[in-house]
């Protein structure tokens, strides 16, 4: 390969702004040697999927999703955040310097929200080092990094770690929130001071340091969380553990209850009855005081298929009793081959 003086000059350059990042974050101390510096940056690509029209995520999600992935492994393995790969029926990576590689969806798994891709062409990329999560308690100062190398990297440090639900029947124990916000957060990577991947970004957030503060932020994926994983991952496509059922409700707490956004359409709770406004009294017999105890004492009744009994208080008609027949999620999105 012949390097020109204008290349050479734009290699310094670039190598300089990754040293002054990372100097920035880690209080003067590049990654390992600067040749990392660099090789960190580049491991972090654009992914852009397309999802049919008819997926059951495209109106939530859109049928066009673009974010970030990381190159995990020198075979063109890929790890990214599970929503923009869900229900896609083509998936397309891009290289810090342009090129466009077609990728393969190997993996998603909904308890984590991770997902996999693999290059269908050599990316000639070399992989981040997976680190450990556990690590990186408030006050660590990190790096949120997309594609884009320099121009798209922010100093972070970790605000809180505690566990994160969301409205679409998720929980994530023991949750990554970093702060600043970082706007370019789908998918983006989360390195240590060795640059190695500690997490993958997942949601920008209104209260990144306690549930109950105003303070702008993301939620990263722990890497530790794929780790038991993997191996599924790669094999099937999915993770082997215990399956939790699915009744398609979407909630949101406000002022101390547990109340119906919305339901999926087609979904179990929308057979049942459920509607967007009704507040969850209580699942199984027992009551209901938020989220994350929701969906704990929903999931500790039984698998995929086990019926949920749930008290819900409908305006203007009262307490009523409803039985939801659960599912697997799986089954009910329209997943291509590897979602």
């Amino acid at each position: 390969m012949i390097i020109t003086a204008h290349g050479l000059r734009r290699h310094k350059v670039v190598l300089v702004a990754c040293q002054l990042i990372c100097a920035i974050v880690f209080g003067g101390q590049v990654l390992a040697a600067s040749e990392k510096t660099s090789d960190v940056f580049g491991a972090v690509l654009k992914l852009n999927a397309q999802i049919p029209r008819d997926a059951r995520t495209s109106k939530s999600l859109g049928a066009a999703r673009e974010g970030h992935a990381v190159v995990i492994d020198s075979d063109g393995l890929v790890l990214t955040i599970g929503y923009l790969i869900l229900e896609a029926e083509a998936v397309t990576l891009t290289t810090n310097d342009g090129k466009e590689v077609p990728a393969e969806i190997l993996a998603y798994d909904h308890d984590t929200g991770f997902g996999l891709v693999r290059a269908l062409q050599p990316l000639s990329i070399k992989p981040v080092r997976l680190g450990d999560s556990r690590p990186a308690n408030e006050g660590t100062a990190v790096l949120a990094v997309g594609y884009g190398g320099t121009g798209n990297a922010v100093p972070v440090r970790v605000v809180s770690r505690r566990d994160f639900s969301g409205y679409w029947e998720y929980l994530l124990e023991n949750a990554i929130f970093t702060a600043p916000a970082f706007p370019s957060f789908g998918g983006a990577a989360l390195f240590d001071d060795q640059g190695r991947l500690i997490g993958i970004g997942s949601l920008i957030i209104p209260n990144a340091a306690s549930a109950d503060s105003h303070s702008p932020g993301n939620m990263f994926v722990p890497i530790n969380a794929l780790k038991p994983i993997m191996a599924d991952l790669l094999d099937q496509g999915r993770s082997e553990r215990r399956r939790n059922p699915w009744i398609g409700v979407y909630t949101a707490e406000q002022s101390g209850f547990l109340i119906v956004q919305r339901v999926a359409e087609g979904g179990p709770s929308d057979a049942a009855g459920v509607e967007a406004g009704d507040i969850i009294v209580s699942v199984g017999g027992r009551s209901v005081t938020g989220q994350i105890d929701f969906y704990r004492k929903m999931w500790a009744i039984g698998g995929p298929g086990t019926a949920i009994e749930l008290t819900v208080l409908k305006p203007g008609s009262g307490v009523n009793s409803v039985s939801v027949a659960s599912t697997d999620r799986y089954l009910w999105l329209r997943l291509s081959k590897g979602n």
